[in-house]
This record gives C-alpha cells, structure tokens and sequence, in this order.
C-alpha cells in the first residue's frame, strides 16, 4: 500500500478510520467493528497505546469504584454524564476481565489491575482488536483534512491517502509530545473552522517561589493529610509533595481547576493549608500557649500540635518571627497558612490537559455538526477531570460511544 515514489493510496474501502491509537482511539476501534464495521486504526507513533503503557508505570488506575452521583461530580463537563453512563465503572471492569484482566479496589477505591501492569491489558486488547478484523497502521501521522471519503497521512515512504466513510479522531492532549500526544492538531482544525477552547496544563504542578534552604532542605518531602482550598472553593484533604519548584501531588491536581480560574485573572493566588485538619483552632492555640520550658520550638510544635519535618519547615518559610513566638497567631497560621502560588507547571509535564473541542459544535453522538461524519473522542474533547482513575474512564467510555455511532452513521 505504500510506494516509495512518496505517494500512496489505500484502495480499500473502510468503514470507519479512528486517527489516534491511544485508549479512546482503540476503544472506539472496538466498539465500531462489534457493530459490525471494517476498521482501520492509524497511529503516528511507531506502536500503540504509548502513554496507556506509561500511564500504568506506576499502577495502572482504570477507573474508580465510588458512588456514581460522586462519581459524575469529578468531570467539569456536564455533557459527559450520558456517555459515562453508558460505559461505567462497573462495565470497565467487566470489560477488563473479559479480556482475562481481574480488577482489585484500592483502599482509596481507586481500581487496578491485580498486577497493577498495563502491558498485559493493551497486549490482551490489541489480540482482540485483530480478532475483530482491526487494522492497526503505524508511523501514520495524519495531515489535517476533516473529509472522511479523503484522508491523508504523512508515512515513512510519503503521503497515502485513505478512503473511509466514517471517521474517529482520538488526538489525544497535549502533556505527553514525547509519546505522541502534542496538540499540533488545534491549529489545524482551528483553521477548518472547528471552535476549540484554549488548551491547558492539568493535573499538574504548582510554581512557588521558596527560599533556596526550604528547596535544598525539604524537597521531594510528602506533605500528609492537609487540607487545602483557594478562596470561595470548597475545602479538599489530601496530600502533596514538596518540590523544588512548589507543590504537586493528588491534592494539588483536585484543585487544578480552581487555581487556573483564579490565576487567569491576577498574578499570583493564595493557596490555603490547614496543617492540623483535625485540630480546632482554639484547641491548638491553647495546647501552644503551654509553657515549654527549655524544649525547642521544633520539639514543641511536635509534642503539642503533631507538627514535623516539612510542616515545621513551612510555618517558618511563611509566618512572621514573632508570629512563630505568639501561640495565638501559630495556631491561627497552622490553620490558615496561606502559599502564594505564581503559576503552574508547563503543559509537556503535566498528566492531562484541559480544554479542547467544544461539546456545542458536536451532535449527541460526539460529531462535530460541521463535519458530518467526523466524530471525536477521549482527551482532545473539552473535559477536565482529577487523577484517580477518572481520565481513563472518560477517554475509553468517550472513545466507545463516538466509535458505536461512527458505526451506525456509516451504515
């Protein structure tokens, strides 16, 4: 099918071509050729699934067991519900055991798989996509066009050009241009008229400018159950990490949202952190305004409050001297400890990115009203969601539902 002259066509004819090999790209593949479509999966990397087999370096988290109401409430895009509906949680599961996947919850009902590896699962699921009488093409990188009867891609040995009658892109974000996923496409689609919102890092880190001692003395350090909030939002426990350039961490990304509103509209923010979330004010600064006799200030703080290491560290970077001598004032600033954060981290390192085409230019079945049979899926629609095994439950319930009614449009 490809020449070496730099042109190339494949003559056969598809049902449906899915751009994007990631896990909304191949379930939608899936989902397509159970409805009985011939299906084509073109990837510009060199293999599929990168960032799914990155994303499970370290535990691949598939879903969430949570409640559902709880559940619906982590995605910022209302417009989800029904596709997540059709595709839940439990189904996840189900559809990973069928692939011969057994799932376990975690104590903070985040599910895995039992081995926690994702090679297994992606090499499970590429056997049944053949199965399937799925093609998979490779080191195809797709040229920009949004006609499905006339696609293009870039290949090793030139331009081909593919005939389908449906198509899915799954482009993914733009956190991981290592692996793939770079947003090149926005400007393209942009220009074809396609109405997208702005791209931007979530489920990242956090800029603070620390004093060179906290960096070099506390840095990689866990800072445990705090409770953190911006100002008017709600109040979230959890814990972060300490890093050389401020903060990061599961707490950091539920408020990822928050802070960017906040900080597209001023220069720096203030972050909250009650350090003894457990412990009412009033109780701290009695327990503080105990005499000390010739015990340190350190030593106090651990014996009265619970207060050590990276916390300790934190009250003497942001309060005053005398604050730190007046039991009042210390208990009030454990409490309320307010970090002024200047910016987050860039796109390329964070996990997601938010932003990308909007819901009002797609039909019920997530094709975009101008394109009639252009349908998208997973990262690349305008969702946001926290880690936790919300991402890749949107991505693959998303990439399902857009690969069924590609389906059902080409027919």
């Amino acid at each position: 099918m490809l020449k070496s002259d730099g042109a190339g066509a494949d003559t056969g004819q598809w049902d449906v071509g899915v751009v994007g090999g990631g896990p909304a790209g191949l379930m939608a593949a899936e989902a397509a050729a159970e409805a009985g479509a011939r299906v084509v999966v073109f990837e510009r990397m060199a293999s599929a699934g990168r960032k799914f087999l990155l994303a499970g370096k370290g535990g691949l988290n598939l879903t969430h067991a949570e409640a559902l109401e709880r559940f619906h409430s982590r995605f910022d895009q209302p417009r989800l519900q029904p596709v997540l509906d059709d595709f839940p949680p439990r189904a996840i599961r189900a559809w990973a055991a069928d692939l011969g996947i057994p799932t376990i919850t975690g104590s903070s009902s985040r599910v895995f798989p039992e081995d926690y590896k994702s090679a297994p699962l992606l090499r499970r699921w590429l056997v049944r996509l053949r199965s399937l009488g799925v093609v998979v093409k490779v080191r195809h990188r797709w040229c920009g066009g949004l006609e499905p009867g006339h696609l293009q891609f870039e290949t090793p040995s030139g331009v081909v050009t593919v005939q389908t009658r449906a198509m899915v892109l799954a482009l993914g974000g733009a956190s991981w241009p290592q692996l793939g996923s770079d947003g090149t496409w926005v400007a393209g689609m942009e220009g074809q008229g396609v109405s997208i919102s702005a791209r931007a890092a979530s489920n990242c880190g956090i800029e603070v400018p620390w004093s060179e001692f906290l960096r070099a003395h506390h840095a990689g350090a866990p800072l445990k159950s705090v409770m953190a909030w911006v100002d008017g939002g709600a109040r979230r426990k959890g814990e972060s990490i300490l890093s050389e350039y401020g903060l990061e961490g599961g707490l950091i990304y539920a408020l990822g949202a928050e802070l960017r509103a906040a900080l597209g509209c001023r220069e720096t923010v203030a972050l909250h952190l009650d350090l003894a979330p457990d412990v009412e004010q009033a109780q701290l600064a009695r327990a503080l305004a105990k005499p000390r006799g010739k015990r340190t200030l350190a030593s106090h703080l651990q014996r009265q409050a619970g207060l050590a290491g990276v916390k300790v560290a934190l009250l003497h970077e942001l309060l005053p001297r005398e604050a730190m001598q007046d039991p009042v004032r210390l208990a009030a600033g454990i409490k309320d400890l307010s970090v002024s954060v200047s910016g987050t981290r860039p796109v390329s390192e964070a996990i997601s990115t938010a932003g990308g085409v909007r819901f009002e230019g797609l039909d019920e079945g997530l094709m975009l009203s101008s394109r009639p049979g252009v349908f998208c899926a997973g990262e690349m629609l305008d969702w946001d969601a926290p880690t936790g095994g919300y991402l890749l439950s949107a991505c693959l319930a998303s990439g399902r539902w857009a690969g069924r009614h590609a389906a059902a449009w080409r027919a």
